[in-house]
C-alpha cells in the first residue's frame, strides 16, 4: 500500500523556505546513494523558485505544487530518497548549487555556454516559448524594431534567459530586472515599464489571474523557442545520468506528457529525442 506523502516545513538560513517531502519509496542501496554524491545521505535536495504557476508554485495551503514539483516527487520515489524542496528567489539558485546547498535545480534552466562553466545539465524536460507582453492597447508597435529604441523599458526576471534575451534582442532599450516575476509583470501593468519578456505559459497564467491588464505583443515570430533542463552540481555525472534515465523512461511511457497536461493545462510540445 502506498503511504501518504508527508510534508513538513523547516527553515534554512540560505533560502526563503524549505519543505521536506517524505514518500513511500523503497530505500536505495548505501552504495548507490554514495555514488550520487548527495548533499545529505538519503535525501534529494532540490532548489526551486515556487513563484511560477502552474509550473512550480505554492498552493492555497502553502504546499509546493505544479509540473516540476510533481516530477521531482516522482523522481525521489524512483531513487528511493526523501525529497527536500528549497524555495528561494531565482537569483540565489545557481550560487546555491555552486555552494553545494542543493543536489539539483528544478526550475527549467536553459542550457547555455556560460552556465555550463558552473553546473552540469540534464537533457530537456520543459519546452518554452518566450514572448513579449505589454499593456492592452499599447501604441509602440508589433515589430522588434518598434521596441528596440532608447527610452523603452522592458522587464524580465533577474538572472534568467529572458533577461539575456532582452539585452540581445532589444539592445537599444533598457532592461529592468526583478528577482520576482510578479513584480516584473506589475511594473508593466502599472505603466512604469513598457513590456516584459517572459515565457508564454507564465504570461498566460498572469493574464488569466489579472484580466484586462496585459496582452502578448503580436511579433512576427516568438523571441525564442527553447527548452529547460535540470541542473546538478558541476561534474556530478552519476546524478545527471540517473536523472536522464528517469526523464527518458517517463518520456517513453507517456507519463511526462500526462503530468505536464494535468499540471500545465495544455499538451506537451515535442521534446528532443533521447540519445542512447
Amino acid at each position: 500500500m502506498r503511504k501518504k506523502i508527508i510534508i513538513t516545513v523547516v527553515t534554512a538560513a540560505f533560502a526563503l523556505s524549505s519543505v521536506l517531502v517524505g514518500g513511500a519509496a523503497q530505500a536505495t542501496s548505501h552504495v548507490k546513494q554514495t555514488e550520487l554524491n548527495l548533499v545529505s545521505p538519503g535525501k534529494l535536495t532540490v532548489g526551486m523558485t515556487l513563484q511560477f504557476k502552474p509550473q512550480m508554485y505554492l498552493n492555497d495551503s502553502g504546499r509546493p505544487a505544479g509540473y516540476d514539483v510533481q516530477l521531482v516527487k516522482k523522481l525521489a520515489r524512483t531513487l528511493g530518497l526523501k525529497l527536500v524542496i528549497v524555495n528561494m528567489d531565482f537569483g540565489g539558485l545557481i550560487p546555491g548549487l555552486m555552494a553545494k546547498k542543493f543536489d539539483m535545480l528544478s526550475v527549467g534552466l536553459t542550457n547555455r555556454p556560460p552556465r555550463e562553466l558552473s553546473m552540469t545539465f540534464t537533457r530537456e524536460y520543459m519546452p518554452y516559448t518566450t514572448i513579449l507582453s505589454a499593456q492592452i492597447g499599447q501604441k509602440i508597435g508589433s515589430t522588434i524594431a518598434d521596441w528596440n529604441k532608447p527610452g523603452i523599458k522592458i522587464t524580465a526576471l533577474q538572472g534568467s534567459t529572458a533577461a539575456t534575451l532582452v539585452t540581445r534582442t532589444f539592445p537599444n532599450a533598457t532592461l529592468v530586472a526583478f528577482p520576482d516575476q510578479s513584480a516584473a509583470f506589475l511594473e508593466v501593468a502599472s505603466g512604469r515599464a513598457d513590456g516584459s519578456v517572459v515565457e508564454a505559459n507564465l504570461s498566460g497564467q498572469y493574464m488569466k489571474s489579472n484580466p484586462r491588464q496585459l496582452a502578448n505583443v503580436k511579433l512576427p515570430t516568438p523571441i525564442q523557442v527553447g527548452y529547460g533542463s535540470w541542473a546538478v552540481q558541476l561534474g556530478n555525472l552519476a546524478l545527471r545520468d540517473n536523472l536522464n534515465s528517469f526523464l527518458c523512461a517517463n518520456i517513453a511511457s507517456g507519463d511526462l506528457a500526462t503530468i505536464f497536461k494535468r499540471q500545465m493545462g495544455y499538451s506537451l510540445a515535442p521534446l528532443p529525442p533521447c540519445v542512447k
